[in-house]
């Protein structure tokens, strides 16, 4: 018998990025096949959908409704006015962003790519650390990685940053040890030293850091 998850939205846990609050629902319900977030924002004119632009890798396909509240997106420099219940569909490298007009807006984001399966990578897990290794608090956000891959090692991005941080605070035989980890999880982190300045503290010994993602 095949298992199943039932939750309500509002037991979901909401993470905050710096920018955006969401609530991780693909990873809280397991979901592998394809990715699927609530996007919050608090009061009007709050940003609930982060802009995304042609030249972003994260800018895939996504298919967003408004479950809550009112929102305006802005679509490759349209204007589009989305009370709840409103459906937007962004193709990839499209240019998009949204603002909330009334309190407690909620956008649920579905996103895949075409032609490629979908991979879970943990985003969700790393966005909130995302500003502390902005700050250069390498050593703090390794320190937190550790704990998520421990409780999480299913998801390549985690043990990839966690290299990161560990490479730009001294801890080189850790690093190389979870930037294989990552390597073996999904071959996004197959890495060529001729291709990505990622790879450089394993193929330059004067290098001291490579870059998270």
């Amino acid at each position: 018998m095949a298992t199943y998850a039932v939750t309500h939205l509002d037991e979901i846990d909401e993470f905050a990025d710096g920018r955006c609050h969401y609530r991780p629902i693909r990873h809280d319900l397991g979901i592998t096949a394809f990715g699927v977030t609530a996007w919050t924002a608090r009061a009007a004119g709050d940003l609930v959908i982060d802009e995304h632009d042609e030249g972003d890798p994260t800018a895939d396909e996504e298919l967003f409704l408004v479950l809550r509240g009112h929102a305006v997106f802005e679509i490759d420099g349209d204007r589009v006015d989305a009370p709840q219940g409103t459906l937007v569909f962004a193709p990839p490298r499209t240019n998009r962003k949204a603002t909330s007009l009334a309190d407690d807006t909620i956008v649920l984001a579905v996103e895949g790519t075409p032609g490629r399966a979908y991979e879970a990578r943990g985003w969700e897990l790393w966005a909130p650390l995302a500003p502390l290794y902005g700050a250069g608090q390498h050593a703090e956000v390794a320190d937190r990685l550790e704990a998520l891959v421990a409780a999480d090692p299913q998801y390549p991005m985690l043990w990839f940053n966690l290299a990161c941080c560990e490479s730009r605070c001294g801890r080189t035989r850790q690093a190389l040890d979870h930037l294989e980890r990552a390597v073996e999880l999904s071959e996004e982190f197959q890495l060529h030293p001729e291709q990505s300045t990622d790879a450089i503290v394993i193929h330059h010994p004067e290098a001291k850091y490579f870059n998270a993602r």
